[in-house]
């Protein structure tokens, strides 16, 4: 008798674990929409501008967003009013102008700098204002802890080399020109 306890429930447990396993592949099976077992990657910069593209398109179309989406009607007259339109023509009071809606603010476009300490990715914003999104130093230079990052008309930032003594720091201004940003040695009036 004991013989056909033990086997009744090694069968059980043997069917309580395939039937978990079995339920947890579909559930994993069907988490990505049924596609198998794909992968997911990074998405690059220009993907997520897409990305980004078509979430706001969909959301302008469907309504999504958009304030003021609900209108009261036009207040009624009393029916025994007079009306200045002729007769034969339905008097109609003015309708309210549509709510004008909010304008599309594209991002900025970023760029990249290169110049003799380094590069610096800048953007270009409304106005002729520039802004340091990041800088990283070339081999042999590190950029000092003042750095003015914007948004302003001019941005700038010092590259010193690694042996501070031999060679004069380099001063940059960074600027939005029409063509994009441009970067320019100034000169170092700090005396140390």
């Amino acid at each position: 008798m004991r013989k056909w306890r033990s086997a009744a429930a090694t069968a059980a447990w043997v069917a309580v674990g395939t039937a978990a396993g079995a339920l947890g592949a579909w559930q994993l099976a069907g988490a990505d929409g049924g596609a198998g077992a794909t992968h997911s990657r990074p998405l690059d910069e220009a993907a997520v501008r897409e990305a980004l593209a078509k979430a706001s398109d969909s959301a302008t179309r469907s309504g999504a967003g958009v304030t003021g989406g609900t209108r009261t009607p036009p207040p009624r007259r009393p029916s025994g009013t007079a009306s200045r339109e002729p007769a034969g023509k339905p008097s109609r009071s003015p309708e309210p102008a549509p709510e004008p809606r909010p304008a599309r603010t594209q991002a900025p476009e970023r760029s990249t700098v290169r110049f003799t300490g380094g590069t610096a990715t800048v953007e270009c914003r409304t106005g002729g204002t520039v802004f340091l999104v990041s800088w990283s130093p070339a081999d042999g230079f590190h950029i000092d802890d003042d750095v003015t990052r914007g948004p302003a008309a001019v941005a700038r930032l010092e590259a010193e080399p690694g042996d501070d003594d031999e060679q004069d720091d380099l001063r940059y201004e960074i600027r939005c020109a029409a063509d994009g940003p441009r970067a320019r040695v100034v000169a170092d009036t700090d005396d140390d």
